[in-house]
């Protein structure tokens, strides 16, 4: 499609350097916006802090869709986000792909209230709505670090199963919604090919590193207990929820939209940790 640069908010992140990276092998024209955001990240570097508003409003400039990750770690994003978005559009933004959870529908609390939003700001719109990365078990999330340094994962999960999702697989996705000529309109629940419990993340952790790994579970109370050391206790009330759903089963599910939309199936767990664990 002809069209102007494509804004990445949040481009040193997991997903936004990786969709920086998609973007960039797509032919598309890419500004990456961050607080921290750099030329070695790929695109046109721009800085953006979403609580500076005078780092908003330059960022627009020859742009006309964006991939847009909601503040972290912030239990009420909307009410920066969507003012945000009622500016990018204003500022001739005419297509928008939000990263959500597959754990947060629409209406929903912190970024499902922005999801809710979207399709009356933008007649081009995508929500991708990943379950929980494969790369929190490789890269600088709590449970990277735990398996590194203690050997073992915590988690509230008991035996429930979650479709883990490759970081570059969402990047895949989202370069695609961005690039092609019709937006979605749509939410995708984004997963890899398997449902694994952590129990089952553990081992083939330890298969592949060669030292053993252990699943602890902890009680809610325990785990958000010891998540306020890290995030806002709102926010860390709010993934300790998310670990009781997925004990109950909300997360055991496995979708087919990565291969629908990029044409080719999705990383698996094993092919993730082998190839980012051992070069390490």
């Amino acid at each position: 499609m002809s069209a102007g640069a494509v804004l990445v908010i949040g481009a040193t992140g997991t997903t936004g350097s990786r969709t920086v990276g998609a973007l960039n092998r797509a032919g598309a024209c890419v500004k990456a916006a961050g607080r921290r955001a750099h030329p070695a990240v790929g695109g046109e570097a721009v800085r953006f802090d979403w609580h500076d508003p005078d780092t908003h409003a330059a960022v627009f400039d020859e742009v006309d869709r964006m991939y847009l990750i909601p503040p972290i770690g912030d239990p009420d994003p909307a009410a920066v986000v969507v003012p945000f978005l009622e500016q990018a559009r204003a500022a001739g933004v005419r297509r928008v792909a939000l990263l959500s959870s597959s754990a947060i529908p629409s209406g929903g609390p912190a970024a499902g209230v922005i999801h809710q939003a979207l399709p009356g700001l933008f007649e081009e719109w995508a929500v991708l709505r990943p379950s929980w990365f494969m790369q929190n078990f490789t890269g600088d999330h709590v449970h990277a670090r735990s398996i590194r340094d203690e050997g073992v994962v915590r988690t509230a999960t008991e035996d429930g199963r979650v479709g883990f999702v490759d970081a570059g697989d969402i990047a895949a996705v989202a370069a695609r919604v961005l690039t092609d000529d019709d937006a979605p309109n749509a939410d995708l629940i984004l997963t890899g090919p398997e449902s694994l419990s952590y129990d089952d993340v553990a081992s083939l952790v330890g298969h592949v590193s060669g030292r053993p790994i252990a699943h602890r579970r902890l009680s809610y109370d325990q785990l958000r207990n010891r998540l306020e050391a890290e995030v806002p206790a709102e926010f860390a009330a709010i993934l300790g929820r998310m670990d009781r759903a997925i004990a109950g089963g909300a997360e055991d599910r496995v979708t087919d939209a990565v291969e629908k939309v990029t044409g080719r199936p999705a990383r698996s767990l094993r092919a993730v940790l082998e190839a980012e664990l051992t070069t390490r």
